[in-house]
């Protein structure tokens, strides 16, 4: 009689996240509706999150939360946003940290934040500022330069090598004529903020 009791008791100090979960659920179609706007998939993401956050017993809201972690860093690395997709990817690890997923992300994008002689050779004269990103990847905000002359715009784009070093990508007008394997422009260290 008293074990009866106990449960009854201990199921009404149990905390209601059905209605709550329900909400997140409903913001969750929405986002994923054809005609979804990024608002509403930010808040699908930002309500998920919150839910998380106040909810970590809540297992299944922590697998889906996940899930739309990798997804975005997966997007975040297909346009170029390395270092922005690490972000995410040590976020799933950091709960998780035999996810294969992640972690195959994590290396690929690590790859990517330096660039090898090989990656260097692939490109070609005549190339988009596209097609460069993603062979190399965007390049880390303030490694940029950009020089509007009276007939064309150039723009320079430096990535770390391999060996610590800086390799130089040249574009006129948005289109790929030049490559160095070793410039010698002087960039902000990575450890600093790019100066406004």
């Amino acid at each position: 009689m008293l074990a009866l009791f106990g449960a009854a008791c201990g199921a009404n100090n149990a905390p209601d996240h059905a209605s709550e979960w329900l909400r997140i659920l409903h913001r969750k179609k929405a986002a994923v509706a054809p005609d979804s706007t990024q608002f509403k998939k930010q808040m699908y993401a930002d309500s998920l999150a919150a839910f998380v956050a106040r909810n970590p017993e809540h297992s299944r809201a922590r697998d889906v939360y996940r899930r739309v972690q990798l997804d975005f860093a997966s997007e975040l690395a297909s346009l170029g946003r390395h270092q922005d997709a690490i972000r995410f990817y040590r976020a799933v690890l950091s709960n998780d940290p035999r996810n294969a997923e992640a972690l195959r992300g994590l290396a690929a994008s690590l790859d990517r934040l330096s660039v090898s002689r090989q990656k260097l050779l692939a490109l070609e004269k005549g190339m988009s500022q596209r097609d460069v990103a993603h062979l190399l990847g965007k390049p880390i905000p303030g490694w940029t330069a950009r020089t509007k002359r009276p007939d064309c715009t150039i723009e320079a784009w430096y990535y770390r090598t391999n060996d610590r070093g800086v390799a130089g990508v040249y574009f006129r007008d948005g289109t790929l004529f030049a490559a160095e394997e070793n410039s010698h422009a002087k960039l902000v260290p990575l450890t600093q903020p790019a100066a406004r």
